[in-house]
């Protein structure tokens, strides 16, 4: 199994190429169809998130599937690749195994340990195995890569404090007003806090008593308006294209929390909404920008305060150009993500322990693959060997009627030494290379050289 993943994410790719990156879930189906049809690609899955987009795939020929990959991004993007080649990172081998683990494990994620990427990868997975292009070494890799992420959020504390996007992004908008009201405070250059200041309470203190409209009704959505609900805020208003998904999502929140004032309204009445909100937060699906320059200028009217806009959508739920409107703050996923990185010091101090997990899975998971790829082509050649040696001794079997049962054992045990010691050597390369180019290699080599089944 020869394991290539080709992508790009947060870390290598400007925010406006991601966005041209995104794989619109009606398109899934037919791009994995495309990809697996290539002479070079034998399996391939495709994980697209908010931060990233990558293809795995079982490559036949390293460069026809670079090629094929490179080819995939360019019709998504409409763009050439010398655009977006440069940005692209490429792993094959071990190195691609262990780029998914730490990706399952969310050492990857501009959340370290963010819940949502473990879901995401069970998701690609599932996708690709119902449309068939996820078979044998896929499965083997994605199983494993799940297991991998659940054990490092059992084993360590990677997964503790921000949890997600959803939350990091109420916490960063809750620190912003906090930093506001500290900034209005007489003194307050002398008394800001540390930064090693718990970023959670920053957040709840910065939100009480705030007004916030959430866009989207998704499974983001939801986490957002969970947290803002649990900051305290005075009121909380759901708006989405579909009013009723809105009011469903409203009222499940009202029973969950102690916030009664949570409403769910239709995206037509945003505008309104927002002329008297201090927080405006969106996570949709949107391939499109949801939250128009107009609508948001139309909110400003009248308003007693400046508004802040945090959208976490992928592509951008809100237009860009509402970044230079008066009165405006906006923080997007590439803010958020940056934020994020630069206080979670407590999520990067166990990153460690994580990186030790994947080390001890990468060992366990090629143990596996050897166990699964050398085994049956090493027990075929055995197979064979002795049905040789069998069939010699049957054939000789009127010539040796002669010996006495100690001679005959003495014939049998020397035969069957010198079929072991002549398969030693090709059984622990076989076994030694499992899993790797080399190893798929070999193993056809012995199964054409000795005609295996």
């Amino acid at each position: 199994m020869s394991v290539v993943v080709v992508g790009a994410n947060h870390r290598t790719a400007s925010l406006d190429l991601l966005e041209r990156m995104v794989v619109p879930v009606d398109r899934l189906p037919k791009l994995l169809h495309d990809l697996d049809g290539g002479e070079d690609v034998s399996e391939v899955v495709v994980l697209a998130t908010c931060n990233r987009t990558e293809v795995y795939l079982v490559a036949e020929r390293f460069h026809g599937a670079y090629s094929q990959v490179r080819d995939f991004f360019g019709d998504l993007t409409f763009l050439p690749p010398d655009l977006f080649a440069e940005n692209l990172y490429v792993h094959y081998d071990e190195h691609a195994v262990r780029h998914l683990f730490q990706v399952a494990a969310g050492l990857d994620s501009a959340v370290p340990g963010e819940h949502e990427i473990l879901g995401q990868v069970r998701t690609a997975w599932d996708t690709a195995r119902a449309e068939g292009t996820s078979r044998r070494s896929m499965n083997l890799l994605f199983r494993h890569a799940l297991e991998v992420g659940k054990r490092a959020r059992t084993e360590t504390r990677i997964a503790h404090h921000v949890t997600s996007i959803s939350q990091a992004a109420v916490i960063m908008a809750g620190e912003h007003f906090a930093n506001v009201d500290l900034a209005l405070e007489p003194g307050s250059s002398e008394s800001a806090e540390p930064a090693a200041k718990c970023a959670g309470s920053r957040a709840a203190s910065g939100l009480a008593g705030r007004r916030a409209v959430v866009v989207g009704a998704g499974a983001m959505a939801r986490g957002m308006a969970s947290f803002l609900a649990a900051a305290d805020v005075s009121e909380l208003v759901i708006a989405n294209r579909t009013a009723d998904r809105a009011q469903h999502l409203a009222a499940s929140l009202a029973e969950e929390s102690s916030l009664a004032a949570i409403r769910g309204v239709a995206l037509d009445d945003l505008s309104t909404e927002l002329r008297g909100a201090d927080v405006l937060l969106t996570a949709t699906s949107a391939i499109e920008a949801v939250v128009s320059v107009d609508q948001v200028r139309s909110a400003l009217t009248d308003r007693t305060g400046p508004l802040l806009v945090v959208d976490v959508g992928m592509p951008r739920d809100v237009d860009p150009a509402v970044a230079a409107l008066d009165g405006v703050d906006v923080l997007d996923m590439q803010t958020v993500a940056a934020l994020t990185e630069a206080n979670l010091a407590a999520r990067h101090a166990e990153t460690d322990a994580v990186r030790h997990i994947v080390d001890e899975e990468l060992l366990r998971f090629a143990a596996v693959v050897s166990a699964r790829e050398a085994a049956p082509v090493v027990t075929s050649l055995r197979e064979q060997a002795e049905s040789v040696r069998q069939a010699e001794f049957a054939r000789f079997a009127a010539r040796l009627e002669g010996l006495d049962d100690e001679q005959r054992e003495a014939v049998e045990a020397l035969t069957r030494g010198m079929i072991a010691k002549l398969l030693h050597g090709p059984t622990v390369r076989l076994k030694d290379a499992a899993g790797s180019t080399r190893g798929d290699r070999l193993a056809e080599s012995a199964r054409d050289l000795f005609d295996l089944s």
